[in-house]
């Protein structure tokens, strides 16, 4: 497919954080673009104010006109719609060009030098930090993020079609469409195992990843991880190893070995170790644009960050709110150990909205027992995004097994008297679902 031909784009899905960027993409660059979702949100209401038109009802009677010329028009799908949703069929049986989101990413991409970013935790921020570096040191790229990065605004940035900035996701094999010229692995836990099946599986597929590098490409890889390239880590072995850690007034202040140098002194405002690395794999792939490495590592001081990536909402003297998007073990895990870490001792709620029926029951234990160091935790319901309900899957189910006294159900109506009912010093909203919808409620709530 030529996309010089295509003169309108579809969007199936199109309120998506990956989908909405494409949109914006095509839009930019003169294309007519509308679409469908399920639900109006802020990002469909941003999308709608810079003229692209939505509705939010699955009728094929309220596709424009326009978007029904077969030979110009595009339709781009999200993995996430139901088989039979009555718009998709439509164009699957009317013989349109129906494409994953991911495949029309390897057509934008294909003819640029591609930074590709993949893990199953870690893509968003770390993709968002190099887009920061390259776009600092005065590199003209175009970038697709999976979140909406504070520095930019967005989830998207066009400056120049040299290179390329990508989100490589692993759900549904997704980033399997994408021939990277330098790609970075962050993390291969077990996740998506209803596509998978078995972690094993999912390792596979990281492989297949791996493999798709265009010849010459280079390839970062968090060290441990069980993949040949340039590794990276804290405090050992690694080809680019951050050493001599310091806090000093919320920032990390350490230095970086590179395979040819140390740069000292450098600085990083966003808390977690987990970050540390993320911020790390991109300073190393900055690189491969031919920048300098100090003036590389000057612009991770100014990175800002990434909404719901351990963004700080409240942060007063006697109480702080941070917003993430955890929804792993893994990540929840992490954000315990940055808020141990920059906010000792103090007093913490745990909000989390479990998100999928399928990832609950597939790592109820670990869940359990990473909310259960918190001081106190607070379940919502299940959030089902594009599943049915499995039996037995609940929230109760999930509050049985974690081992603290402090713990309890609370309906998203409840939730702010139940926040103010526990004071907490420190508190944390989690998750992955529409829980993002509550934390503007609740930071109006207590800004004084």
């Amino acid at each position: 497919m030529n996309l010089k031909d295509i003169h309108s784009v579809y969007f199936l899905g199109i309120g998506g954080i990956g989908m909405s960027a494409l949109a914006r993409y095509f839009k930019f660059i003169g294309k007519e673009v509308a679409g469908y979702d399920k639900t109006e949100t802020p990002l469909t209401k941003e999308l709608v104010a810079s003229g692209i038109e939505i509705h939010y009802e699955d009728n094929v009677d309220l596709i424009p006109k326009k978007y029904k010329d077969l030979g110009a028009t595009l339709v781009v799908f999200t993995p996430a719609l139901p088989k039979n949703h009555l718009e998709l069929n439509y164009y699957l049986t009317a013989g349109f060009g129906v494409k994953k989101r991911s495949e029309v990413l390897g057509l934008i991409t294909k003819n640029t030098f591609c930074f590709g970013v993949a893990g199953t935790h870690g893509k968003t921020t770390t993709s968002s930090i190099l887009a920061h570096l390259l776009h600092a040191t005065g590199t003209p790229i175009t970038a697709f993020l999976g979140g909406i990065s504070e520095d930019f605004n967005s989830n998207f940035l066009l400056e120049g079609n040299d290179y390329s900035v990508v989100e490589a996701d692993e759900f549904d094999r997704s980033f399997l469409q994408l021939s990277p010229n330098v790609a970075c692995v962050t993390s291969m836990d077990a996740d998506h195992l209803d596509i998978y099946g078995t972690g094993d599986d999912l390792k596979d597929a990281f492989v297949a990843y791996v493999n798709r590098l265009e010849p010459g490409g280079k390839l970062f890889v968090r060290n441990g991880l069980p993949l040949e390239g340039i590794t990276y880590g804290i405090e050992d072995d690694s080809d680019f190893c951050i050493t001599d850690i310091k806090i000093k007034n919320g920032s990390y202040i350490f230095n970086i070995k590179t395979p040819d140098s140390v740069i000292n002194g450098v600085k990083f405002n966003k808390p977690g170790r987990h970050n540390l690395l993320n911020g790390l794999v991109a300073f190393a792939m900055a690189l491969e644009a031919g920048k300098s490495p100090n003036v590389v590592a000057a612009a991770l001081g100014s990175f800002k960050g990434v909404e719901r990536r351990f963004s700080y909402r409240i942060k007063q003297d006697n109480f702080v709110f941070i917003d993430d998007y955890a929804h792993h073990p893994t990540e929840v895990n992490a954000v315990y150990d940055a808020v141990s870490e920059m906010h000792p001792n103090k007093n913490t709620v745990a909000v989390f909205q479990p998100h999928l029926f399928s990832r609950t029951k597939d790592f109820i234990d670990d869940f359990a027992a990473s909310l259960s160091q918190f001081q106190s935790i607070i379940l919502l319901d299940i959030y089902p995004a594009r599943e049915e309900p499995i039996e037995g899957v609940t929230s109760e189910w999930l509050l049985s097994k974690i081992n603290n006294p402090n713990k309890k159900i609370c309906s998203k109506i409840d939730l702010i008297n139940e926040i103010k009912r526990q004071a907490p010093e420190v508190l944390v909203a989690m998750g992955a679902g529409d829980i993002g919808q509550e934390i503007d409620k609740i930071k109006n709530a207590f800004v004084e």
